[in-house]
């Protein structure tokens, strides 16, 4: 990540309630962020597209249109930060929505602020992997299979695409960031580490998400399962 001198990461808070942005922008100030803020989808689109952000901070309502809409109409385009959704609503079908839809978190307010900037810090992690990781290489190498980073597909060695999930592909990059180590169900599944433990919801992620890999000559064994502990990405990982 190309960061200002002095900041770890860039990050846009998008929300029509001034207090709420000059909160959230106070707290995430506290970390070494560079923060900017939009009221409407138009400020945050211009703010876009003056300069990418590591993370966009989304409120679902604003005044000129659906934080969803624009989250879904960003992963079309190619942005590649994280995006965490930011919301009054706290139905199950708004949160499920919103994470199929290409965000990676999701917050219901009011919420503590410290939880946030320890969700925004973890996705920052995650996007700082190989060396500059994803946010410089347009394409990595998982096996015989190539995983387009803009995209969010895969393509095999006879390219032919694979499409993935928004929430396969979540999790296909919490394996990246982390090759060859045990990876805890509640570190594959954050949103959702107070109750994965006990639903399995993450077996079944990772199942389909092998199914795809295996549908490839030698990409069957790729994601391993380590009893008691969780999962492990086995092999070289490459980024170009």
């Amino acid at each position: 990540m190309n960061q200002p001198s002095g900041s770890e990461g860039r990050i846009l808070v998008a929300d029509d309630d001034e207090d709420i942005r000059t909160l959230i922008r106070e707290q995430l100030e506290r970390e070494p962020y560079e923060v900017r803020t939009a009221g409407d989808i138009a400020g945050a689109r211009a703010a876009l597209a003056e300069a990418p952000v590591d993370v966009l901070v989304l409120d679902l309502n604003l005044p000129d249109g659906d934080g969803v809409t624009l989250c879904r109409e960003l992963r079309a385009e190619g942005h590649g930060g994280a995006i965490i959704m930011v919301t009054a609503r706290d139905a199950a079908i708004d949160r499920v929505l919103g994470l199929e839809l290409g965000a990676d978190d999701y917050l219901t307010k009011p919420f503590e602020p410290r939880e946030l900037r320890a969700r925004v810090r973890n996705l920052i992690r995650r996007l700082k992997i190989a060396d500059g990781g994803p946010r410089n290489a347009r394409v990595a190498h998982i096996g015989p299979w190539r995983l387009d980073l803009i995209q969010r597909r895969l393509i095999a060695s006879d390219d032919r695409l694979v499409m993935l999930a928004s929430s396969e592909y979540r999790l296909l990059t919490r394996f990246l960031a982390a090759p060859n180590r045990v990876l805890s169900r509640e570190h594959l599944l954050p949103e959702r580490s107070a109750t994965v433990a006990f639903d399995r919801s993450i077996d079944l992620q990772v199942s389909r998400l092998r199914q795809k890999l295996a549908s490839e000559p030698g990409g069957a064994d790729l994601i391993l399962t380590v009893r008691n502990e969780g999962y492990v990405l086995a092999g070289e990982i490459r980024f170009e």
